[in-house]
């Protein structure tokens, strides 16, 4: 049994992959091929926006993102406490503080009425202009963008979605990654939609901010790559990666559904055993963990162990609390709900390709665990 499972899917496709990666192989044009153009526009139009920049990574995606808004030295930027440190790190990166903010104990993405409470922090106590609000659509399940976006127009600040794990999923009945002004994924290759390696893009509406991003992605670049108008990084999607996602593009609808079947199977044999997800109704999460709560994590994990059960914890320490922000004086306690999730949360396997004998076999393990305890 695996956590997640890419050779499964591999197989399906294997053929269209190979054949794809030989179109490259025999054009040869490795940077910015064709294929990146022509996943960009498919995944343009697969989530409604009209640009889409094909990146290096799911944590360029977030750099050159908060690059293409000039933050810099002063600027507050405020994101969850649970997270990825990429999320975080980017800000840091471009000498910005981040300000970390308190979770929702249900959808565990960041919680809207501790946002606002951390902006007027700002505007009343700090040195710092806030800037820029990073929202984590965590697990794969939206954040609450009605109350995020309005929070950003009340105080002029820009929302960056970091949607790495909710690729494919929806909100009120519209994509992921097309609810502000710019968002990202990843294509990191346990996300819902991966290539074989690093990989990522940024979503937009504002011909501005793509061009800029065009720019950003190709060391600044002006008319050409010599004629150099801003600061850049090489952040070029790697046109084989491309090449593979578009042999994956056309299954990838389906497995978000089987993701929301599997799902739905753990959560009518787990339910009242573990704490279960919550998705709100407004919300297709795209699944990429299916993660429990409980106070039993460490039985969970050996007695998993034993009977070769893989599991995953995202993620055992507060973004806070990570030593390199440690000049933020953040201390136990500042971040209540997170810190408890953080010591209960743990992620089951979940993919399209989980068999019906592995998922029984899950929750039933894990009802006996729960039994005994």
């Amino acid at each position: 049994m695996d956590f997640i499972d890419i050779k499964t899917q591999q197989e399906h496709i294997r053929d269209k992959i190979e054949r794809n990666i030989n179109k490259v192989l025999d054009h040869g044009k490795y940077i910015n091929g064709p294929e990146v153009q022509e996943l960009e526009e498919k995944l343009a139009d697969f989530i409604g926006v009209k640009y889409a920049i094909g990146v290096s990574s799911g944590t360029d995606a977030l750099l050159m993102s908060l690059m293409a808004q000039d933050i810099g030295p002063g600027d507050a930027v405020l994101t969850t406490s649970f997270s990825f440190i990429a999320t975080a790190e980017v800000i840091s990166l471009l000498h910005a503080t981040p300000v970390f903010v308190d979770i929702d104990k249900d959808t565990y993405n960041i919680d809207t009425n501790n946002l606002e409470k951390m902006i007027l922090k700002i505007l009343n106590n700090s040195k710092l202009k806030p800037k820029a609000i990073i929202p984590v659509d965590i697990f794969g399940q939206a954040a609450d963008y009605n109350e995020i976006n309005k929070l950003a127009k009340k105080y002029n600040l820009i929302i960056i979605e970091d949607g790495a794990q909710s690729f494919g999923g929806s909100y009120f009945g519209k994509k992921n990654c097309s609810l502000t002004d710019v968002a990202t994924t990843s294509f990191f290759p346990s996300k819902p939609f991966a290539c074989y390696g690093d990989g990522g893009m940024v979503f937009t509406n504002n011909k501005d901010m793509y061009d800029k991003l065009l720019s950003i992605r190709i060391h600044g670049k002006g008319t050409n790559k010599y004629d150099n108008i801003r600061i850049g990084i090489n952040g070029r999607l790697d046109t084989i990666q491309a090449a593979i996602m578009l042999a994956k593009y056309n299954i990838f609808e389906n497995e978000i559904e089987l993701r929301q079947s599997i799902a739905k199977n753990y959560d009518s044999g787990l339910k009242g055993i573990v704490k279960i997800p919550f998705i709100k109704d407004c919300n297709i999460s795209a699944w990429a963990q299916y993660s429990i709560q409980s106070k039993y994590r460490e039985q969970i994990i050996n007695n998993f162990n034993n009977n070769k059960i893989p599991s995953m914890i995202y993620y055992p320490k507060p973004l806070p609390f990570q030593k390199v922000f440690s000049y933020l004086n953040l201390k136990k306690g500042d971040f209540p709900v997170c810190e408890r999730v953080c010591e209960n949360i743990l992620s089951l396997p979940m993919h399209p390709y989980l068999k019906i004998k592995d998922q029984k076999k899950i929750i039933e393990v894990l009802r006996k665990i729960i039994e005994r305890a």
